[in-house]
């Protein structure tokens, strides 16, 4: 009964929050950056948006055997950006304009997206394991009010309330860090005795796609002859993914705790990869001012 009122109702309810703030710090103008800079945006969807669930399938094909460990893989592949990518952009000395656009348009399209990836995933990876009817209509709508409608509602006080939105997203994004360590915690004790063998399989695999994706959205930027801000941005936003979001459609979709255990291991693989990132890219400002 208790894991039920918390995947029903508290983690709904918190990522609807967290998403919220998210769309506090949210403008139109946003969104109409893609005129401003197309290129990058159109670098930056063909990582996320193509590639990356590319990657997330051929990862859990070769080194996922557990059908619901491999869906989680691909699961966590197909969920866009999050604020946790802008906030590394941001500390990496990042373009945060573009940062924040591909974060707000991929939020948008992954309510179409992820439906047709996650249903793929379960043709592809089906076992009597993971439920093989997808319940497309229930997810299309979780999405939209878990994602579309607080950001949103988000961007509506943002237009609004300008202050009130600046006082309340650090707050808002705290909240967020501290919940998702929670979330995390509380997906790990769920897991009882098979823990430490998932483990090993998921954790692994999440670093592996982290890292992976991070190394070809830079080599995509590079390919691309992005400037230096614009290449940092897109590493992060193709390499760092809305970790909770998946976790979400997990326990309260598919309900299944198993399929949350990849988004689980990424969300620590994340904060380490994108911290290693910053740090590189803060020795690498301060080396070129000494030349």
């Amino acid at each position: 009964m208790t894991s039920s009122i918390f995947s029903q109702l508290v983690l709904p309810l918190s990522l609807f929050i967290i998403m919220f703030g998210m769309g506090l710090s949210l403008q139109r103008q946003d969104f109409a950056r893609v005129v401003k800079f197309p290129k990058a945006v159109a670098i930056g969807l063909l990582g996320q948006m193509v590639l990356l669930p590319a990657m997330g399938f051929l990862i859990a094909a070769l080194f996922l055997g557990t059908p619901a460990l491999a869906v989680g893989l691909v699961l966590l592949a197909a969920c866009p950006g999050g604020t946790t990518s802008n906030l590394i952009s941001y500390h990496a000395r990042g373009d945060l304009a573009l940062s924040v656009t591909l974060t707000a348009i991929t939020s948008v399209l992954t309510i179409i997206t992820i439906p047709i990836v996650v249903g793929l995933a379960l043709a592809v990876f089906k076992n009597t394991e993971v439920p093989i009817e997808l319940p497309i209509a229930r997810m299309v709508l979780t999405l939209f009010l878990i994602t579309l409608l607080p950001i949103f509602l988000g961007m509506l006080v943002r237009a609004l309330r300008t202050q009130l939105a600046q006082r309340l997203e650090p707050k808002i994004s705290a909240f967020g860090a501290i919940f998702l360590g929670l979330l995390i915690i509380i997906i790990l004790y769920q897991q009882g005795d098979s823990l430490l063998g998932q483990l090993v399989s998921a954790g692994p695999t999440a670093l592996l796609l982290n890292v992976a994706m991070m190394a070809v959205g830079f080599m995509l930027a590079v390919w691309f002859n992005l400037n230096d801000r614009q290449r940092a941005s897109i590493t992060v936003e193709v390499g760092v993914q809305n970790s909770t979001l998946a976790i979400l459609i997990a326990s309260t979709v598919l309900n299944d705790g198993t399929i949350a255990l990849p988004a689980a291991m990424y969300s620590l693989a994340m904060y380490l990869t994108g911290g290693s990132f910053i740090v590189w890219r803060r020795w690498q400002g301060k080396r070129a001012l000494a030349l």
